[in-house]
């Protein structure tokens, strides 16, 4: 951010060109804050290391009464593995969901305590943290372990988050395969977009908790089908390695 200081200099060296230079200047920021692969304010993992055909399933927004004990039923059918980016306010009214979660052989993060979605990338560092803490706090009253990994509302972070998760010893999640199952978005073409972009090593960004009028589960569906096609084309889904990690033009050992 431009100082106050910063302000009254560009001022008086170019006057009312200043109104026009100022909103230049913060672009870089606004792009890093918006973009979620961005890695300009600090590292954001967007892949795996990989040299056999696995991708990295990740969930959202859970964990959901309804969705999540069925999400983990396919992935059981599938001999799938996952991480589940949980809220905060949504553990403490489901400990159990979140208990069951990990005994069947799955992994939890952190993705905020209440989700807020509109605001995250705005907010104060004091709100950021207090945001991570009570999500962490409720994940490990509820299953006695502490998530390392974080996940951004919307993927969307601001220069304070990466501070933060290092005090923390955390690690910014983000995501390389998207199908947009969390609006309005038919399974069948959202594992299509999915798809076109999985390769060794993709993390996939999916969601829980999206219903039709009717009751039909879209989320848990569109899983059904991506599990299908990954199957189908050879991939395994597993849960990488914390350390081997890695985000755009780094490289790691493989798994």
């Amino acid at each position: 951010m431009i100082a106050p200081l910063g302000v009254v200099l560009l001022w008086s060296k170019l006057g009312p060109a200043a109104l026009f230079v100022l909103p230049l200047l913060h672009l870089p920021i606004v792009y890093a804050t918006l973009n979620p692969s961005s890695q300009w304010l600090g590292p954001v993992v967007t892949r795996f290391p990989a040299v056999t055909k696995s991708v990295w399933l990740t969930f959202d927004d859970g964990p959901h009464p309804a969705d999540t004990p069925r999400i983990l039923d396919l992935l059981d059918q599938h001999g799938a593995r996952a991480t589940f980016f949980v809220k905060g306010t949504s553990v403490e009214k489901h400990p159990e969901i979140a208990r069951a979660i990990m005994a069947r052989g799955h992994t939890l993060g952190n993705h905020s305590a209440t989700h807020p979605s509109a605001t995250f990338w705005g907010l104060p560092p004091r709100r950021i943290a207090s945001e991570i803490d009570r999500c962490s706090d409720a994940i490990e009253r509820a299953t006695g372990a502490r998530p390392t990994l974080f996940r951004a509302p919307v993927g969307m972070k601001n220069p304070f988050v990466h501070p933060l998760l290092d005090e923390r010893g955390m690690r910014l999640i983000g995501w390389s395969a998207r199908g947009y199952d969390g609006v309005k978005t038919a399974p069948e073409l959202a594992v299509q977009r999915i798809m076109r972009n999985v390769e060794p090593g993709t993390i996939i960004l999916a969601h829980e908790g999206r219903s039709t009028a009717d009751g039909t589960a879209v989320n848990v569906e569109m899983l059904e089908l991506l599990l299908e096609t990954l199957s189908e084309k050879g991939y395994v889904a597993v849960i990488p390695i914390r350390d081997e990690l890695m985000g755009p033009g780094q490289t790691a050992p493989a798994l």
